[in-house]
C-alpha cells in the first residue's frame, strides 16, 4: 500500500493513498505502545491532541505513532477498524481512488462532558461530532433534567451503554 501524509482539509495533517484500494483491503495497522488507559490518562491528562485507541474493553491503549495516526475521522468514511487478536487494522469499505484521504468514524466513547469534539469532516450528513451516536445519545440523556416525582415516564429508564463501540478512536 503506498499512503502519503499531507494537508488535510478535514484536520492539519492527513493520510492519503497513491494507488487503488480495493473495498475489502487492510490499509494500515494501527500501532504504538500500549499503555493502560488509566496510564494514557495520567501521561495525555493535559495534552489538546492525543492518538490513543482504545482496545477491546477499553482497558488498554495503543499509543499511535505509526502513519495510521494521521487518519482523520469523517461522518462518511472509506475505512472502518477492525479488532483481531489485539492488533487494530483499518479496512477500506469501499473502494478508495488513488489520491484520496483516507478516513474512519472515530466514533469516540470516553471524552468528558464538557469536550465537544467537533468534526471537520465537511460530509452532507455530518453529525457535527466525533462521538459515537451512541455517545451523543447518553450524553444527550444525562443533561436532561430529571422528572418530579409521582410522574408517570411510560416505564421508559435511560440507560447508559456502558460497552465502548466496536470502533474507537486515536484522537
Amino acid at each position: 500500500m503506498a499512503l502519503i501524509i499531507r494537508s488535510s482539509p478535514i484536520h492539519a495533517a492527513g493520510c492519503y493513498t497513491t494507488t487503488r484500494i480495493r473495498k475489502g483491503a487492510r490499509v494500515i495497522e494501527y500501532t504504538g505502545h500500549r499503555l493502560s488507559k488509566a496510564e494514557g490518562n495520567r501521561v495525555y491528562d493535559k495534552a489538546a491532541v492525543t492518538y490513543l485507541f482504545g482496545l477491546g474493553d477499553g482497558s488498554t491503549v495503543i499509543d499511535g505513532h505509526s502513519m495510521a495516526m494521521f487518519i482523520n475521522h469523517s461522518c462518511r468514511p472509506n475505512c472502518e477498524t477492525e479488532e483481531i487478536d489485539g492488533r487494530v487494522w483499518i479496512r477500506a469499505i469501499r473502494n478508495i481512488a488513488a489520491g484520496e484521504e483516507i478516513t474512519y468514524d472515530y466514533c469516540l466513547y470516553d471524552g468528558s462532558q464538557d469536550e465537544e469534539a467537533v468534526c471537520n469532516c465537511g460530509a452532507e450528513k455530518c453529525r457535527g461530532t466525533m462521538y459515537s451516536r451512541a455517545e451523543m445519545k447518553s450524553r444527550a440523556a444525562q443533561k436532561k433534567p430529571a422528572a418530579p416525582r409521582g410522574s408517570r415516564n411510560g416505564g421508559h429508564r435511560n440507560l447508559r451503554n456502558t460497552k465502548p463501540p466496536e470502533m474507537k478512536s486515536p484522537k
